[in-house]
């Protein structure tokens, strides 16, 4: 139903085992499970602009965009660990997915997307017909 294509996974995985460290820190860590006739997915994007989240599907590919403002440079940082600048996170969604009704809310830091299941892939009865009983012909 939700399938997630990463092509810098084994490098990322390389990296780690080499450097001790992430190559690319998640800056949109994503929950998803199926919750009835939904899916939902969840990203974490504290301190971002609602105005800055941006939300495409095109075909089964659903595209969230986010901005954090760049450091200040009058600051003198001691720490800096949180991503800035703009990132993003594709989904590829299987058939079985309704993308035309994709519902999204943010709220407290946190992206919700609900993805029904259309129509065609929920589970339905097939009604069976049966050729009438053939009467014996008596003599």
């Amino acid at each position: 139903m939700l399938m997630r294509t990463d092509p810098f996974r084994d490098l990322d995985r390389l990296t780690q085992q080499v450097f001790g460290t992430a190559a690319r820190p998640a800056a949109m860590p994503m929950d998803a499970w199926r919750d009835g006739d939904d899916f939902v997915v969840e990203f974490d994007l504290p301190g971002i602009d609602p105005d800055s989240l941006d939300l495409d599907v095109e075909r089964n590919v659903v595209t969230v965009r986010a901005a954090r403002p760049e450091l200040d440079t009058d600051r003198s940082m001691i720490a800096a660990e949180r991503p800035r600048g703009v990132f993003s996170r594709q989904l590829f969604l299987g058939e079985s997915l309704d993308t035309d009704r994709i519902r999204a809310d943010y709220r407290d830091g946190v992206l919700r997307l609900s993805i029904p299941v259309a129509e065609k892939a929920k589970p339905r009865k097939i009604e069976i017909s049966r050729e009438p009983e053939r009467q014996a012909i008596s003599a």
